[in-house]
């Protein structure tokens, strides 16, 4: 068995796709109509993928409180530096559990929180 893809519900897939694609640095791998009101996009490398779905047949989107995605960066500073040029705050952190990983937390759009971490 193999992990093949997070799915995420989006209240708007033109802007997770944004920042999916621009912040995150996540490839549109394919993206399709899903049914009426609804729409699927995965974006990824590798063999696991981020599945982003948009249906408007939905009147809440809850995401969990304590549930975070993670993204190994290279640097961090040059990633905090980064978001912060687009605009995006840092939700938490920068926190460093050990001399050889640094980590710091993001939130998406839907208020998902994303980490990213340089080990």
């Amino acid at each position: 068995m193999k992990f093949a893809h997070v799915t995420i519900m989006v209240r708007n897939l033109e802007e997770s796709i944004g920042f999916y694609k621009d912040i995150v640095g996540l490839p549109i791998v394919k993206r399709f109509p899903a049914g009426p009101g609804m729409e699927i996009a995965f974006l990824g490398e590798g063999e696991t993928l981020v599945e982003l779905i948009q249906n408007d047949n939905l009147e809440n989107i809850e995401l969990g409180k304590d549930i975070s995605i993670g993204f190994e960066v290279e640097s961090l500073d040059k990633t905090m530096e980064f978001v912060r040029d687009k605009g995006i705050q840092i939700h938490s952190g920068p926190f460093q559990p050990n001399p050889s990983t640094r980590y710091l937390y993001v939130q998406d759009p839907n208020g998902l929180k994303i980490q990213f971490i340089e080990h």
